[in-house]
C-alpha cells in the first residue's frame, strides 16, 4: 500500500487555512449558547487582503463560548480599523485576530466594552488552562426563594403589594444581574439575543405590575440556562477531552546513560523514550527496541490490540498493554496524530452544515420580525381596537419570551459536534458537518483496491511443479533469482521462501529483463523467471502450459514461470489478497441501500475476480487517474450521489470530484488528515458503512430538532395569541424545547 495520500482541494467548507492550536480542558459557566442575529463562521475576512506588516494576535476570551459571543465580538472588532480576519475557536474559547495595530490594546478595549476579558496569548506558547470561576450557590437560592416567596404572597393577598414588589426585586436582581448586563451589551451592539430579549420581557413584565410573574420568569431562566450549560459541556468535553489521554511526563534517555521524568512539551525531537507495560503513549514515536500489543482505540478505533516492533510507529494517547517499549519521538506534543485529531474535529465545527447555514440564516430574519411583531400586539389592539392595554402588552412580552429561536439556533451546533465527536471515538476523521450532514445522501461508493480492497502486499499463493525431477530445488532457485529484484511479485516469491526454510542459494551473472522478468545462473545453471511473455520469446510455450497460465489469470493471479534450457520446471502464482474486514463492509453497504464500484489499474481479470471474492456489484480495471475519474462523472451522469474511497495519489481526482472523499490508513500521515474529506484512520473498511450510518441518524436528529422547535412555537404562539399563555409558561416553552433538543443532539454521543 502506498503511503502516498490525496491531497485534493476539498470543497467549499475548505477554502481557508488553520494554525495549529493545542487542545486544552476548560469548563463552563452559566452563559449557555442561546440564539443571535447569526452564528458566524469561525473564520470571518473582514478585508479582500492582507496588508504586507499584518500579523495575528490570539486571545484567551473565558466568555466568549457561543454564537451570542462571536456575533458580538465580530460587529465590534468588525468596526475597528486595521482589522483584517478574524478566526474563533469557540471550544477552547480563543480568538485570533489579523491585524496590523501598533498594538493590541484596542482589541483589549474594544472587547472589554462587550463585558469580556481578552487575554493575549504569546505566539507559540500553549493557552492555559483556565480554573473554572467559582459561582457562590446562593443568589440563585436566594432568587429562587423570593420568586417563590412573591408569587405565594400575590397569591394569598397576604401582604401589601410593595411588600411583594421588593420581595420579587430582590429575586430579580440577585439571579439576573447577568442577564441583565449582557442584554444592555446586547442592546448597545444592536444585537437581539436572549439575554436582550429576556431582559426587555422582565422589565415590561415589572412596569406593569407583574412583580411575581417577573422573578419566577428570571429565575426560571436562569436555572434553565445553567442546566443547558451544563448539557453543552458534554459535547464539548466530548472532544477536548481526548487530549487527557496522553500523559503529561514521559521517561527520556540522557546524554549520560540515565533516565529521566520529563514533561512532555518539552521533549525534542529525536529524543529516546521508554513505556512500560500499562503506560500511556506520551509522544509520537517509531519503536527503536523491544515488542508488544498497543491498544490503538483512540486513534483508529481498532477494538483488538496490534502488534508493534522494531520500526513500528506508535500513536501518543494509545496504551502499551504487555512489553517494554523504547522509541524515538517524531512529532511535538501540540503536533501529534491525537492532537491533529482533536484540532480537525475543531476546525469541522468552523465548516456549518447546510442545515446549520439554513438555521443561522432563518434565526437572522426571524429575530428582528418577532420583536416587531411583539410591539405590534402591544400597540395595535389598544389603539385601534379599543382592547386593554394591559392585556396586549403582557401579551406581547410573552410572545417575545416564547418566540426566541434559542432552541432553533442551538439544536444544529450541538448535534453535529455531538456526531463529529462519536466518529472520532471510531478514528472516522470527519473534516466538516457538511460532510456529516451529507454523507446519509450516498448511494454509490466507488473503491480503489489496491490498499483498499486488498491489503496492497502481494503473497504467492500458488506453487505447481511442472518437471518432478527439479521439485526440490525448484522453489529455492526462484527464491535466489527473484531476492535480487525489487518487484513486488518477485519480493513475494522470495519471502515465502524465506517463511518455508529454503536454503539460500549464490546467483551469478544475474541480469534484469525489462517487462518479462530475469535470468541468471545457480550453481552454474542457466535459469530464466518470468512471466507469460518470457516463456513466449524463449519458445518454451505450449497448450497445456497456457491453459495452466489462463486458469490462474482469470482467477486475478500473476503468473511467474521457473524454467532452465530444456522447459519450464515450477510455476508460482502471486496475488495481493483481500482484506478480511473487505467482504463484511461490502455486505453492509448493501444493506444500506449503497451499490458499490471497484476502480483500479489491475487488469480486467484481477478487477472481475477481486469483485467477485468481496460481492461488489461492478469492477472495471485497466483505469489510469483520469479514467477513474471519468467513471465518477458517468455515475453523476446517472443522477447518483458518489463517494470515492481510496489511498494513493492517483486516486486524487477521483476523490476531489466524488460528493465525499475518504482517505483509507491516514494514521500518522499528515497529508491525509489535512486533506481528506473523511479520513479513516487505519485499514478497516467497515468504517463508511458506520460513518453512512453516523450520518443518518445526525440528520434525522437535526430534522426532528428543527421540527421540535418550529412545532412547539407554533403550538404557544397559538396559545400566546388567544390570551391563555403566561410568562413563566413562556420560559417553560423556550428552555424546555431547548433542552429538548440539546438532549436529542447528545444522543449521538452513544452511537
Amino acid at each position: 500500500m502506498s503511503d502516498s495520500r490525496h491531497t485534493h482541494k476539498s470543497h467549499a467548507e475548505h477554502d481557508h487555512s488553520h494554525t495549529l492550536q493545542p487542545v486544552h480542558k476548560h469548563n463552563h459557566g452559566a452563559d449557555a449558547c442561546c440564539a443571535s442575529k447569526a452564528a458566524a463562521p469561525s473564520l470571518i475576512r473582514l478585508s479582500e487582503a492582507k496588508s504586507a506588516d499584518a500579523r495575528v494576535s490570539s486571545f484567551r476570551i473565558e466568555a466568549m463560548d457561543c454564537p451570542t459571543e462571536q456575533t458580538l465580538i465580530q460587529n465590534k472588532l468588525g468596526k475597528l480599523a486595521g482589522i483584517q480576519q478574524l478566526e474563533f475557536n469557540l471550544i477552547n474559547r480563543v480568538l485570533g485576530v489579523t491585524h496590523n495595530l501598533p498594538d493590541t490594546s484596542p482589541i483589549i478595549d474594544a472587547i472589554k466594552s462587550l463585558g469580556m476579558q481578552a487575554e493575549p496569548l504569546e505566539a507559540g506558547v500553549d493557552a492555559p488552562a483556565v480554573a473554572p470561576v467559582k459561582k457562590h450557590w446562593w443568589p440563585l437560592a436566594l432568587s429562587g426563594v423570593g420568586a417563590l416567596a412573591a408569587e405565594v404572597i400575590h397569591f394569598t393577598s397576604a401582604a401589601p403589594t410593595w411588600v411583594v414588589a421588593i420581595i420579587a426585586l430582590i429575586s430579580i436582581l440577585s439571579g439576573g444581574l447577568t442577564t441583565y448586563k449582557k442584554g444592555w451589551i446586547a442592546l448597545k451592539n444592536r444585537n437581539l439575543n436572549i439575554n436582550a430579549l429576556m431582559s426587555i420581557a422582565v422589565t415590561g413584565a415589572v412596569l406593569i405590575g407583574q412583580w411575581p410573574e417577573a422573578a419566577m420568569v428570571m429565575f426560571l431562566f436562569t436555572v434553565a440556562e445553567l442546566i443547558e450549560a451544563r448539557s453543552l459541556d458534554r459535547a464539548r468535553n466530548a472532544i477536548s477531552g481526548l487530549m487527557q489521554m496522553t500523559p503529561e511526563q514521559a521517561t527520556v534517555l540522557q546524554a549520560d546513560g540515565n533516565w529521566v521524568e520529563l514533561d512532555v512539551k518539552s521533549i525534542d525531537l529525536g529524543a529516546r523514550v521508554r513505556v512500560k507495560p500499562g503506560e500511556r503513549i506520551a509522544l509520537d514515536g517509531e519503536v527503536v527496541s523491544g515488542s508488544s500489543t498497543i491498544d490503538q482505540a483512540p486513534i483508529t478505533g481498532e477494538s483488538l490490540p496490534v502488534e508493534k516492533t522494531v520500526g513500528d510507529k506508535v500513536f501518543a494517547g494509545t496504551i502499551n498493554q504487555a512489553g517494554s517499549l523504547e522509541y524515538t519521538v517524531t512529532a511535538a506534543a501540540n503536533n501529534s496524530t491525537l492532537a491533529r485529531i482533536i484540532h480537525a474535529v475543531e476546525q469541522a465545527q468552523g465548516a456549518r452544515a447546510p442545515t446549520q447555514r439554513f438555521v443561522d440564516q432563518f434565526s437572522k430574519i426571524y429575530t428582528p420580525v418577532v420583536f416587531v411583531l411583539a410591539l405590534a400586539v402591544a400597540i395595535i389592539p389598544p389603539l385601534f381596537m379599543g382592547a386593554a392595554w394591559f392585556d396586549w402588552i403582557y401579551r406581547a412580552l410573552v410572545l417575545l419570551v416564547v418566540a426566541c429561536p434559542c432552541a432553533l439556533v442551538i439544536s444544529t451546533p450541538v448535534t453535529i459536534v455531538s456526531g463529529l465527536a462519536a466518529a472520532a471515538r471510531k478514528g472516522i476523521l470527519v473534516k466538516g458537518g457538511v460532510y456529516l450532514e451529507g454523507g446519509f445522501k450516498l448511494d454509490y461508493l466507488a473503491l480503489d483496491k489496491t490498499g483498499t480492497i486488498t491489503h496492497g502486499k502481494p503473497v504467492q499463493t500458488d506453487y505447481l511443479s511442472l518437471d518432478p525431477t527439479a521439485d526440490a530445488t525448484a522453489p529455492a532457485i526462484a527464491a535466489a533469482l527473484a531476492g535480487r529484484s525489487d518487484h513486488p511479485v518477485s519480493l513475494a516469491i522470495a519471502n515465502a521462501a524465506v517463511d518455508k526454510g529454503f536454503a539460500t542459494l549464490a546467483v551469478d551473472n544475474f541480469e534484469a529483463l525489462a517487462g518479462r522478468g530475469v535470468k541468471g545462473e545457480v550453481n552454474g545453471q542457466a535459469y530464466h523467471l518470468g512471466n507469460h511473455r518470457l516463456v513466449e520469446e524463449l519458445g518454451l510455450c505450449s497448450p497445456q502450459l497456457e491453459e495452466k497460465l489462463f486458469a490462474l489469470e482469470k482467477q486475478g493471479k500473476s503468473v511467474v514461470l521457473l524454467l532452465d534450457r530444456s522447459g519450464p520446471l515450477a510455476l508460482f502464482a502471486v496475488a495481493d489478497t483481500v482484506k478480511e474486514t473487505s467482504r463484511e463492509a461490502i455486505r453492509q453497504l448493501h444493506d444500506l441501500g449503497v451499490k458499490t464500484l471497484m476502480l483500479t489499474g489491475d487488469n480486467v481479470h484481477t478487477a472481475q475476480a477481486i469483485a467477485a471474492q468481496v460481492g461488489i456489484d461492478q469492477a472495471k480495471g485497466d483505469l489510469l487517474p483520469s479514467d477513474k475519474l471519468q467513471a465518477i462523472e458517468d455515475l453523476y451522469a446517472q443522477g447518483r450521489r458518489v463517494g470515492m474511497v481510496g489511498d494513493g495519489i492517483n486516486d486524487a481526482p477521483a476523490l476531489a470530484r466524488a460528493e465525499i472523499g475518504f482517505a483509507m490508513a491516514a494514521a500518522g500521515t499528515d497529508t491525509a488528515i489535512e486533506t481528506a474529506d473523511v479520513a479513516l484512520m487505519d485499514d478497516d473498511l467497515r468504517k463508511i458503512p458506520a460513518f453512512i450510518s453516523l450520518s443518518r441518524h445526525t440528520a434525522a436528529i437535526l430534522k426532528q430538532n428543527i421540527a421540535l422547535a418550529l412545532v412547539i412555537k407554533a403550538i404557544f404562539l397559538g396559545v400566546t395569541f388567544a390570551g391563555l399563555a403566561t410568562m413563566w409558561m413562556a420560559v417553560f416553552a423556550d428552555m424546555g424545547v431547548s433542552l429538548l433538543v440539546v438532549f436529542n443532539g447528545l444522543r449521538l454521543l452513544r452511537k
